[in-house]
């Protein structure tokens, strides 16, 4: 085995670092923690780690002190029993004279396929001169092993597909206000291509039969290798059938009970719990996302129905049977996983007078942002429906702004509480990135 990582650390030495588009997230390694990059499959977090790579290596560092392994190379399989302190062994066989007293620069691909890997994390930190960068497709390397294994020995970023900035980045365009009319059409144009693959890197210029397949693909694989395998699933069809009705409602409500019946008209016995697991699940392995209604009581935010989102708009499109997503569903979808970029506390509000809003979100300096979608305000009824459900929530909260994200209308509108901007799907992503200063 030995052998076999030495090979595998002096091969990757000589092959050139894939960077692709430099993505606009900010790594800040700290001293003596692991930096874990978590995120959905295939959004980009191995192509990240290249791009540190490729940092260290500009200012100085020598590609010989980076250790890199992707666990999920099947040559590592025997790592499982032989134990993952064989890696050191072999990568200090090949620099002895490196060993406590050069830095050297771990990133280990999707290590989390090894079980024990975080006590071996762990005396890493703590024996050698090191730098350790994981990536992993589990939130679970967020939450619950991290708290129990690592103890405070790691800080977690999140890697998700391609926001529209960094859609704009590889097309080569420039996306700074203000906009020449040039530069506005030529970003608009940009955002319905954007509209149409998504932000999986990998799609992006693909037609659109191959891009239909390739999300198959990845969504079959989300469904096997992050929830089935690992959670040894043994009936995985009522997973399977759950997921695909899941992105059939993208934006819509759900609770465990009708999700519950769902599974048990199909013939699967899948009891609440099962199925609360399952939701659970999703969200570990960043596929799907369930937002709850705003309340001081988690009781009653619980006993409400939620509503379901996807990791990618455009998935949903390949994916679904297309029955019931419709395009209003998916410019929502699009505004959720924007939102989810910046902050995971997302909410969606219900005024006392029953009018709902589609999120409330609350943004990591605490300030709260409301927003409603809807496609086009261009019908009366309803532009009144949307412009009170916001006003409502506005005043209820307490809150100067609110915004209204539609697929073209642009306008600004005074209610009693503040005002309200219109704005379209194309700006809102370029304006909420700018607010919080990242570009993810």
């Amino acid at each position: 085995m030995i052998e076999i990582i030495k090979e595998m650390i002096l091969d990757f030495q000589e092959v050139p670092l894939a960077t692709g588009v430099a993505r606009r997230v900010e790594v800040t390694p700290v001293a003596g923690k692991a930096t874990i990059c978590i995120g959905v499959r295939r959004s980009g977090k191995s192509t990240y780690m290249f791009q540190l790579m490729q940092r260290l290596l500009n200012t100085g560092a020598s590609r010989q002190n980076i250790l890199y392994l992707n666990f999920f190379d099947d040559r590592l399989h025997r790592l499982q029993h032989e134990g993952l302190g064989v890696i050191l062994e072999a990568y200090f066989s090949l620099y002895p004279e490196k060993k406590n007293t050069e830095k050297i620069y771990c990133f280990f691909d999707e290590i989390q396929v090894v079980s024990g890997w975080e006590p071996f994390i762990d005396r890493l930190l703590r024996t050698e001169i090191c730098e350790v960068y994981i990536t992993g497709s589990s939130a679970q390397m967020l939450s619950r092993e991290i708290a129990t294994q690592m103890r405070g020995r790691a800080l977690s970023w999140e890697i998700f597909p391609f926001s529209f900035r960094e859609f704009l980045d590889l097309k080569g365009i420039e996306s700074v206000e203000p906009f020449t009319t040039r530069k506005r059409l030529v970003i608009q144009k940009a955002f319905e291509e954007y509209w149409q693959n998504g932000g999986f890197p990998e799609v992006a210029g693909l037609s659109r039969q191959l891009r239909i397949k390739t999300h198959q693909e990845y969504f079959h694989a989300m469904l096997f290798r992050d929830l089935v395998e690992r959670h040894d699933i043994s009936h995985p069809r009522a997973i399977t059938d759950l997921a695909h009705w899941l992105v059939d409602n993208s934006a819509s409500l759900y609770s465990i009970n009708n999700l519950t019946g769902y599974l048990k008209s199909l013939g699967h016995k899948a009891p609440k719990a099962a199925v609360s697991d399952y939701l659970a699940w999703f969200e570990d392995a960043y596929i799907l996302f369930t937002v709850r209604i705003f309340d001081a009581s988690l009781t009653r935010a619980n006993s409400n129905p939620k509503k379901i989102y996807c990791i990618d708009h455009a998935l949903v499109t390949s994916v679904s049977t297309g029955i019931l997503t419709n395009s209003g569903h998916l410019l929502e979808n699009l505004v959720f996983t924007a939102l989810r970029r910046i902050t995971p506390e997302i909410y969606y509000f219900k005024s006392k007078n029953g009018k709902e809003v589609d999120f409330l979100a609350q943004r990591p300096d605490r300030s709260r942002i409301l927003v409603q979608v809807c496609e086009s305000m261009a019908d009366p009824q309803t532009r009144k429906r949307e412009i009170t459900a916001l006003g409502e929530a506005m005043a209820e909260l307490n809150l100067s702004s609110g915004t209204i994200v539609t697929r073209g209308e642009e306008e600004q509108i005074a209610v009693d509480a503040g005002k309200i901007d219109v704005i379209p799907a194309w700006r809102f992503l370029l304006r909420l990135q700018d607010a919080i200063g990242t570009g993810n």
